[in-house]
């Protein structure tokens, strides 16, 4: 499932190469892709014609802001991919949305697994259709993040455990498992720590790992693995793979102190971490 570097990726791919752009036609050959305005007229005609303005992230949805005054939204769910391409490239079966712009090819929205959507609101109307958006938490790529409100932030969750407050989208937006776990490995600390033990140096050693992971990972546009795929706009694959130090690296030495990459499976998902350096 793609996470928060691999999110903003697309993003700053779609503000270079959407903004700016008026869309011609809109074809839609999985009307259940874009439900949420009724059906497939509905949503071309709310699209066609109109010039797309900006293009933001909220959280892990892309927010298309065009000069209509109204506002596209694309969720790519668990494993949608958008794709830049031009009218003579092959549309693949899982193919559910394609913006054809006036100039400059298309913008195409594929998923094998059908979980994603897109749908046009008024901004007012944005909250009533995304209600999740009015409790994100921290998105320290989006804007930077001070260490004393991070540590406010983690202090008021005093009972819970490390992990799974990491992928609490109130608390921080966009992570899952993968940069949880190298967050953690990072910071020297065990994914089932309670907050209430952490103390106020490792407080500042997971705020420092949290920043430059989710920055270094977005420099090197997302990861790209066998359980964790995700290629840009263009079909290009991320590289912060050949970064990762426990993630998928089970039975393996640790980079840092040599000791063995464990997995473990818990709680209805996978961790990857290392028993002889996180404490």
């Amino acid at each position: 499932m793609p996470e928060l570097p691999e999110i903003e990726t697309i993003r700053r791919g779609l503000e270079r190469e959407t903004v700016g752009r008026r869309v011609k036609s809109v074809d839609v050959p999985a009307a259940k892709a874009v439900h949420r305005n009724g059906s497939r007229k509905a949503f071309q005609a709310r699209l066609e014609g109109v010039k797309i303005k900006s293009v933001d992230r909220r959280g892990s949805l892309l927010v298309f802001t065009l000069d209509s005054g109204e506002l596209l939204v694309i969720d790519i769910g668990t494993s949608g991919q958008l794709l830049r391409t031009t009218p003579k490239d092959e549309a693949s079966k899982d193919t559910q949305i394609v913006l054809t712009f006036t100039q400059g090819g298309q913008l195409r929205m594929a998923d094998p697994e059908g979980t994603a959507e897109a749908f046009v609101v008024t901004p007012d109307l944005l909250l009533e259709e995304a209600p999740e958006l009015a409790e994100l938490g921290l998105d320290p790529v989006a804007s930077p993040v001070s260490w004393t409100a991070f540590a406010q932030s983690l202090v008021n969750h005093r009972t819970e455990r490390l992990k799974p407050l990491l992928l609490d989208q109130s608390f921080v937006v966009g992570l899952g498992g993968l940069y949880a776990d190298e967050i953690l490995h990072d910071a020297g600390l065990r994914p089932d720590r309670e907050v209430s033990t952490v103390s106020t140096m490792e407080i500042r050693r997971l705020y420092r790992s949290l920043v430059e992971i989710l920055h270094e990972a977005t420099k090197h546009h997302g990861t790209s693995t066998e359980e964790h795929p995700f290629t840009d706009l263009h079909g290009k694959a991320g590289s912060f793979q050949d970064a990762l130090q426990v993630w998928g690296r089970d039975g393996e030495p640790c980079r840092r102190c040599r000791g063995t990459v464990t997995k473990q499976r818990g709680g209805g998902r996978v961790t990857y971490w290392c028993p002889s350096c996180q404490v």
